[in-house]
Order: structure tokens, then sequence, then C-alpha cells
């Protein structure tokens, strides 16, 4: 059991790597961010943080408003919140090309990355341990909110979120639009074609894999 679990960990860590070289080309496409990353280059651009580091400095505020709400936290869920941010700025240092200056070659690259990223989470769901941050603070957001569609309150979620992003300084455009809109439908393609259904997932929370480990003792 102790290896199937450090195998799921590494797992975890490669589909993240995945998941953040996807969102490093939404980066390089620079026609405009999705909310959560146009508020991480917010920060970055009023603290002495990189991208990388602004981000996960914002995964750990969600990962503390997730425990505050009582969701389920899994090894995953941490893994997610301390590599993402630092995997992407990581590919951002590494990138040896020039800015991109075309409007659509950045919707094509901006794909590409939507694609990356939904092969990213198919990898490191399977495992099993929890989901990211920011999916967990939906999640406990909508329990809280049952009357207002699930949908709606992404939608209310990524304004505020876009909201102070832009306020700091986060770049937005027609890039924006696409994300809010194109992630989830490659997202569901990308799923269809490898036959993954992510609400089948049975997630096991820190405590939970606690006991699988300990069991062998």
């Amino acid at each position: 059991m102790r290896k199937k679990i450090a195998l799921q960990w590494l797992q975890i860590t490669a589909g993240l790597l995945v998941f953040s070289f996807g969102v490093h080309l939404t980066i390089y496409a620079n026609i405009g961010l999705a909310p959560w990353d146009c508020l991480g280059m917010g920060v970055a651009k009023h603290t002495p943080l990189n991208y990388g580091l602004s981000m996960t400095l914002i995964a750990v505020a969600v990962l503390i408003a997730d425990l505050i709400l009582k969701e389920r936290i899994g090894f995953g869920t941490v893994i997610d919140a301390l590599l993402t941010g630092n995997f992407v700025q990581m590919f951002n240092d590494l990138n040896p090309l020039p800015e991109n200056g075309s409007l659509w070659l950045g919707i094509v690259i901006m794909a590409v990355g939507f694609v990356f990223m939904a092969l990213g989470m198919w990898i490191y769901m399977r495992a099993g341990q929890g989901c990211g941050p920011r999916d967990s603070l939906l999640v406990g957001l909508g329990k809280r909110l049952r009357r207002v569609p699930i949908g709606v309150v992404e939608i209310l979620l990524w304004a505020a979120v876009l909201l102070a992003g832009w306020l700091l300084g986060g770049p937005v455009g027609v890039g924006t639009l696409i994300s809010t809109f194109g992630a989830g439908a490659v997202m569901q393609l990308v799923y269809h074609l490898v036959r993954f259904e992510p609400r089948d997932v049975r997630h096991r929370d820190i405590l939970e894999v606690i006991r699988e480990l300990t069991a062998e003792k």
C-alpha cells in the first residue's frame, strides 16, 4: 500500500507538471489571462514575489479557506497548492521563444494550453487524493449557496477573482473571455476522448491516506 500511495504522489506531481505547462502556454499566448492567473500576475506586480510564488501564496490562502469551509483536503490538494504555481514559473523562465504578438496565433496557443491542462487534471485526479484548492473552494461555496446553481456560483467566484486581478493590474483581454468559456469545453472534449468521468473518482482525504499508511505497521 505504501508503494501504491508513493506512486500516486508521483502521478499527482506528473499531472501537475503537465497541467502547469498548459497554464504556461495560456500565459505565453499573451492575449489575456484566466481569472486566477490574472490575480497571480496582479499580486506579483505589487510584491517582491514572482508569478509562481504569488500563485503559491494565493493557493495556500484558498487552502485555508477550504479548511474553514470544512472541505475534504487530500494530499493532492496540498501538493497542488505548493507546486503548481512554481511549475508554471519554471516553464515561464525556461521558455526561449520571443513574446507572442499575434492574436490568432495566441488563440491557437491558448487552445493547446487548454488541452494540456485537461490532460494534467486527468492524470492527477485519477490518483483519488483530492481536488485542487480552487475546486474545493467552489464546492464549499456551492454547498452554502444551495439555492444558487453551481454554474452561477462559479461565475460569481471567477468574477470576484478577475476584478481583484484587474484592479491589481493583471492582464485582461480576449484570452480572458476565451478562458472563461473555452477551457471547460476543451476539458469536456478531452475527458470524452480518454473516457474519464471526474465525478466517478472517490477522493480520500489526508487522514484516510495516513490510516492506509499506518495500517501496514
